[in-house]
């Protein structure tokens, strides 16, 4: 059982890594009126200049494939320091189904929607295509919250049984805390309607003391300034 975790643990460091390998690969296609061009990842994400027929030009950020990226890379940190530290197993599952769905949700769209090429929209035209990159960077990152997700439940199942019976799984911990919510959850007393009404009636009159206060000092004020000006 410990090599099978041990295995889960390098292999979601390998998936974390080829995730962001793949982003400095082609990722979309721009096509244009005289001419095509090709960026990477990157280049989208942190914004790049591009040559088009002997022209260059300053392409914008992509804040999506950006916000991908970072969150690849600290998925990967995360991982390596699995090795020295357990307590970072249990974010690195999740930053890599976060970053695998929105990779997903990136690949599966309309480029036009995450590639911002309008710097050279009003010259040539343009039109974007993905490349078959994005999609495998999509599925590497779901790979590696797989392989991390793995690797936390194994390891805890490890540490539970050698524990003999002093610790809980993650799931019963999980069952624990719902049926302790559900218990403090009706242990909360509801206020009649009576009570309601009579709470909201105050809030509302407050807040229209409130407000007459504070017109009455800004108009105030605002006379006081007028005598000073003149």
């Amino acid at each position: 059982m410990k090599t099978v975790n041990r295995i889960c643990q390098i292999l979601s460091i390998i998936f974390a890594a080829v995730s962001l390998v793949l982003f400095f690969t082609d990722f979309a296609t721009i096509e244009t009126l005289k001419g095509d061009t090709t960026m990477v990842g990157a280049a989208l994400g942190f914004g790049a200049k591009t040559e088009i027929a002997g022209v260059e030009y300053d392409m914008a950020r992509s804040a999506d494939i950006l916000f991908c990226f970072w969150l690849t890379v600290i998925g990967l940190v995360l991982s390596v320091f699995s090795f020295k530290s357990k307590k970072v197993r249990y974010t690195a599952p999740a930053v890599g189904l976060g970053a695998g769905i929105y990779m997903l949700v990136i690949a599966l769209s309309n480029p036009l929607k995450f590639v911002d090429a309008r710097p050279i929209a009003p010259t040539l035209g343009y039109s974007v295509q993905y490349t078959s990159f994005v999609l495998f960077a999509a599925i590497a990152l779901l790979l590696f919250a797989v392989a991390a997700a793995a690797y936390l439940l194994i390891d805890d199942y490890i540490e539970v049984t050698e524990s003999k019976g002093t610790k809980r799984t993650i799931f019963k911990r999980v069952i624990a805390f719902l049926k302790d919510y559900k218990s403090e959850v009706k242990k909360i007393v509801w206020p009649g309607i009576k009570d309601v009404a009579k709470n909201t009636a105050i809030v509302l009159v407050m807040c229209l003391i409130l407000c007459l206060f504070i017109f009455a000092i800004d108009k105030g004020l605002g006379e006081l300034l007028k005598l000073i000006l003149k």
